[in-house]
């Protein structure tokens, strides 16, 4: 493989943010020309930051990170910049488009097709729903026209046909792509191979093949590191145990003892590294409130998009407690401002029940303070404030003490997705309002989100573009905004 070949060189590169956090340590990786890999690891282990790296927005604290100049890199984020929303599309494509002007028109709406979406280019990007916004990132990079493509969670907020049309693009892509991902199904369309960032050595693994064929590899490797790793831990104790009773016994017995000491020394020395698994977020009921009775909510009309349009939609839906609504409609028709719409009091003919507590869940996690400690978030949720089990709640989202004296805003979005969690746990709602929960959370993680959203005895509307969680909780009504 000669050296123009490749697109992407990482040597012994080293990286940690300011509070100290390490994220790579010496971690290598090469990547030719054409290739199309999924960057893995559990949420927190610096995806995202890799990224940062590859873009030149971060810089190593050692090691070498080579990139062939003739190529162009582009990067599609995972959430929209907040400084952003007040643009036009026009404002906002203007930024990534490096042509002459008088293309810009023809150039927006070249890539805006190929993310098939139709939109006017005077409309404000906060005007655009959540999956409109996931689009709009992509066409962002796409109409940089890169050499390398790099995409950070982009089926988050994407129902089943932009979905479907992403995963058409990509497979008849021809350029180098990297995509960080937890839906499984839609990286093996496409993927040629994967990069796992071990949250644990700081270091990136290389495999190559389709993802479920590199899932599979990884876990016999370990199975074999655990086998191997037991046999010396056998014979560790054995050594020990004749340590024990020689070391007493003097003269030859002594020396004995002491080449067995040496023994265990090399054996221990010599143990396989095992890369640890991604820690999973233990099982979570969410508490109901207690004394609450009757109509929690009431819907009697509701405003969705038609076309470029706002119109009234009459609707009867009553939701009890331990009732399950779930919300649905194609991207665009208006869920997620339904939704805000609903928790802040706004809709017409909407009605909470008086004093019921509602934890809202946002897809863009605007409810967290992003200025506050994760330690602090916590606790103000809580109705009588105790600290002890404000702490093992936190613990059980794998919230550890470092993550815990950080501020939201300094989190990655798996782990603001987990504190939002745990809020929803510490503030034990009457109605629990759901937007999108499974994005950017590990799919890991996503088995034990369902189970207790399935058992969650209170009130509940629910929007998920993922048919494979909604099939995991029990629904009780539907209201489907796409047939209005």
């Amino acid at each position: 493989m000669g050296s123009q070949d490749i697109a992407i060189r990482f040597k012994d590169v080293s990286f940690s943010h300011e509070s100290g956090y390490v994220t790579l340590d010496e971690a290598s990786f090469s990547l030719r020309q054409g290739m199309k890999v999924a960057l893995m690891g559990q949420n927190g282990a610096g995806k995202s930051t890799l990224f940062s790296l590859i873009m030149g927005t971060e810089k190593p604290i050692a090691g070498g990170i080579n990139i062939n100049d003739d190529l162009k890199i582009a990067l599609s984020q995972q959430v929209m910049p907040r400084e952003c929303l007040s643009l036009t599309l026009r404002d906002f494509f203007d930024q990534y488009f490096d042509g002459e002007d008088y293309e810009l028109d023809r150039k927006i709406k070249e890539y805006l097709e190929i993310v098939n979406l139709e939109v006017p280019i005077d409309k404000k990007v906060e005007d655009f729903s959540g999956g409109q916004q996931a689009r709009l990132l992509l066409a962002s990079a796409l109409i940089q026209e890169p050499d390398i493509l790099l995409l950070d969670e982009p089926t988050n907020n994407l129902d089943a046909d932009g979905i479907g049309h992403l995963m058409t693009f990509l497979m008849m892509y021809e350029k180098t792509c990297i995509v960080i991902s937890h839906d499984a199904d839609f990286l093996n369309t496409f993927t040629d191979g994967v990069l796992y960032l071990d949250i644990y050595t700081h270091t990136v693994e290389q495999y190559a093949g389709d993802y479920y064929v590199v899932i599979e590899e990884i876990a016999v490797r370990v199975e074999k590191e655990r086998a191997k790793n037991a046999q010396f831990e056998k014979k560790i104790r054995d050594n020990k145990e004749k340590i024990n009773y020689f070391q007493n016994k003097g003269g030859k017995m002594r020396l004995l003892a002491k080449k067995l000491r040496n023994e265990v020394a090399e054996m221990e020395a010599s143990k396989v590294s095992v890369r640890q698994d991604d820690k999973t977020i233990r099982s979570f009921e969410i508490p109901l409130q207690e004394d609450i009775t009757g109509n929690i909510l009431t819907l009697k009309e509701v405003s969705i998009m038609k076309g470029q349009k706002v119109i009234t939609m009459p609707v009867d839906k009553i939701v009890k407690k331990n009732q399950h609504l779930l919300l649905k409609g194609p991207n665009g028709i208006g869920k997620t401002t339904l939704l805000e719409r609903i928790a802040e009091g706004k809709e017409r003919g909407e009605h909470i029940l008086e004093g019921v507590r509602v934890g809202y869940y946002r897809q863009d996690f605007s409810t967290l303070d992003f200025n506050a400690k994760v330690f602090d978030s916590l606790l103000d949720v809580m109705q009588i404030q105790e600290e002890e089990r404000m702490r093992s709640v936190a613990s059980g989202f794998l919230i550890t003490r470092d993550i815990m004296d950080s501020k939201i805003g300094s989190l990655s979005e798996g782990q603001k997705g987990l504190v939002a969690f745990a809020q929803l746990v510490l503030l034990a709602p009457g109605l629990l309002i759901l937007d999108e929960p499974t994005n950017h959370i590990n799919f890991r993680h996503i088995p034990h989100i369902a189970k207790a959203l399935d058992e969650y005895k209170g009130a509940m509307v629910l929007v998920s573009h993922v048919d494979d969680f909604v099939a995991q909780i029990r629904i009780d009504d539907e209201l489907d905004l796409g047939k209005g």
